[in-house]
Order: structure tokens, then C-alpha cells, then sequence
């Protein structure tokens, strides 16, 4: 009986020993900075917005509407790393890169030279574990952003590019609903960066360029198939970029469909808002929603084609009630000029 006690003893302690061992060689976990200044990714006045070396700016064909607010967009690969092209979905970044998006109310949306306001700025970083979100909001002296688990809520006042002037509040989002958003199967990921949103041009300084051959001149993307064969999304309001219904079905992409698809968040309602989706049921067309309550607004169908003012979709488009707008998060404004664009596309449907 002794020697099994001994034996035991003698066995948990090392296995407390490898314990300790295995603790002792394991890496720190990185603290997360409170100020967005010290990530470094902007030379200069960090308010300029001037990439730092590795800092790549982008941008997308249609992005999503954010109260009006315009977006910089960049991102940080690590060293002697690539992204890998996707021809549906963001592109495959490696561990280690970081994507970071500052949103910000021009003072005159007719005049760039009145300035502009810097509210926050998100970024996206990829671990071991996953993407993982960080909110730093802005402060009033436009001298650094700070970090904010809990989001923010500041008053905004802009002049619009037809001269009006608005004074709005802007909602920024805690982490929670930072994953509500970027939730796929339960795993968050990026909803922006795709072949066919960076299939379009961009001045890196020197001259225009399509986007996605400058990442690849650049040594950050590897697989491009020849460009010709890439997709690539209309800009949602010029219609030389794609018919009624390509701008529509890309609004409704980026801005519905990271909840609205099987995959998200959405997807036990049964409507899929993906420019992929096909089916006509899918998408909604003389769809019975699954569980809309109030938010139905007593129409009986999702789109009723040729009927924007009896489908539920354009009615939940333009509310701003909480308890009935859709897109639910990150919104206090209806998109006057994006749901325009819907309505116009359920008036022209058959």
C-alpha cells in the first residue's frame, strides 16, 4: 500500500513538473496597446493617416454603409508573408496581419480642404487562435486614438455633398457586436477584403493601379489567376459598373449578407442575401419570413416583385427602430441613396 501511495506521489509530481516546464517555456501572451499610436502603423501625425513602410492602403468597389461615415482602409502583412487568393471569399491572410479601417466625417463633403473628424478606428488581427477585433476610438484632440472595449457614442455635425448640414449621433461598437457581425459558423472573419471588392483601381502614389496586380507586384498575393477570370463588384451607385440588379445584389451583399447566409448569424431565417445566392426563394422573392414579428411590418412577403412598399426587406431597410431596422448593429441612419437603389430594383423585378 505504501509503495502505490509513493508511486502516485511520485508520479504527480512530475507531471506537475512538465506542468511547470511546459508554463515556463510558453510564450507571454502579447499585452494589447491602449493607444493606436504605438502599433506604429502611421508615419508622421498619426492623424494624416500616412501608411508607414508595410502599411498598404486599400479600398472596395461598394463598401458598407457605416452611417455615412467614409472609411482609410490598410493593411499589415508580417514580413516575407502572403495572402492567398479566394475567388468568393476574403482572401486567405496569414497569421500575423493585421487589418485596420478608420472611419471619419469629412467637416464638408463638398470641400476635402475643411478637414475632417476621425472617430474610430478598427482593427483585425489575426493569431494562432483567430481574428480577433480591438476598437480605438478617437479623441477630441485628434492626437491618438485610445482603446475601448465597451465602444463610444460621440454627436457628429457634417455639411453632405448637396449642402445640408446634419448633426447625428454615431454609435461605436463594443467588441461583442464587433463578432456579431464578423461571425461565420461561430468564427470571426473579415467581410471586406475579397477579389472581387479589390478588383478595381487604386493611386499608390505614382498612378492608378488595379488593386489586387499591385498586391501581387508587391510580393502580397500569391495565386492570381489572370485578371480577366477575377470577379469583380459594380460600385453600388455608377451604374456604367453594372446593371440595376448587379448594384443592388452587391449593396445588399455587404451590407446584409455577412449575417444574411447559411454561414452567419441570419441563417436560420432562411434568407440568404450573398451575391452568390441563386435561388429566387433564397433571396427572397414571394419569401414568408420565419420569424419577423413586428419587424414584418403586417407585409406578408420579403420582396414582392414590382412591390417595394409591400416587402418586408425595404421596410426594414429604411426603420431606424431598433427593434425593427435591419442592418440591427452599427446603425442609426437610414441609407436614403442605398435603399433608393433597393427600391428601384423590387420596382423593376417581374
Amino acid at each position: 500500500m505504501q509503495t502505490k501511495k509513493t508511486l502516485l506521489l511520485a508520479c504527480c509530481g512530475l507531471f506537475l513538473g512538465i506542468a511547470l516546464l511546459s508554463m515556463r517555456h510558453r510564450p507571454a501572451p502579447t499585452a494589447v496597446p491602449d493607444r493606436l499610436s504605438a502599433y506604429g502603423f502611421f508615419a508622421g501625425n498619426i492623424a494624416d493617416q500616412r501608411p508607414a513602410e508595410g502599411v498598404v492602403p486599400y479600398r472596395l468597389n461598394t463598401p458598407l454603409f457605416s452611417d455615412y461615415a467614409e472609411k482609410l482602409r490598410f493593411v499589415k502583412l508580417p514580413a516575407g508573408q502572403v495572402a492567398r487568393y479566394n475567388a468568393t471569399e476574403v482572401m486567405d491572410f496569414p497569421v500575423g496581419t493585421t487589418i485596420i479601417k478608420t472611419f471619419y466625417f469629412p467637416t464638408d463633403f463638398r470641400d476635402a480642404t475643411k478637414g475632417r473628424r476621425l472617430m474610430e478606428t478598427r482593427l483585425l488581427v489575426r493569431n494562432e487562435a483567430g481574428w480577433k477585433a480591438l476598437e480605438y476610438v478617437w479623441n477630441d484632440d485628434q492626437t491618438d486614438a485610445v482603446l475601448e472595449v465597451a465602444g463610444d457614442r460621440k454627436t457628429v455635425a457634417y455639411t453632405d455633398a448637396e449642402g445640408r448640414k446634419h448633426e447625428q449621433e454615431y454609435v461605436m461598437p463594443n467588441l461583442n457586436q464587433c463578432k456579431s457581425c464578423h461571425n461565420r459558423n461561430e468564427v470571426m472573419t473579415p467581410i471586406g477584403p475579397s477579389a472581387r471588392q479589390l478588383n478595381g483601381l487604386l493611386d499608390y502614389g505614382q498612378a492608378a493601379e488595379n488593386q489586387l496586380t499591385a498586391w501581387q507586384k508587391r510580393g502580397l498575393l500569391t495565386d492570381l489567376p489572370d485578371l480577366a477570370s477575377v470577379p469583380r463588384a459594380p460600385v453600388w451607385n455608377d451604374p456604367t459598373t453594372g446593371t440595376l440588379t448587379d448594384r443592388a445584389r452587391i449593396w445588399l451583399d455587404i451590407n446584409c449578407a455577412h449575417c444574411h447566409r447559411p454561414e452567419g448569424p441570419a441563417g436560420t431565417s432562411g434568407l440568404n442575401l450573398s451575391v452568390h445566392e441563386k435561388s429566387p426563394a433564397a433571396l427572397g422573392i414571394l419569401k414568408t419570413p420565419v420569424a419577423a414579428g413586428r419587424g414584418s411590418g403586417n407585409r406578408r412577403y420579403d420582396i414582392v416583385p414590382g412591390h417595394p412598399d409591400q416587402s418586408i426587406l425595404l421596410y426594414r431597410l429604411e426603420s431606424t427602430d431598433p427593434g425593427v431596422m435591419m442592418p440591427e448593429v452599427s446603425r442609426k441612419v437610414t441609407h436614403r441613396e442605398g435603399v433608393a437603389l433597393v427600391r428601384e430594383w423590387i420596382q423593376s423585378l417581374d
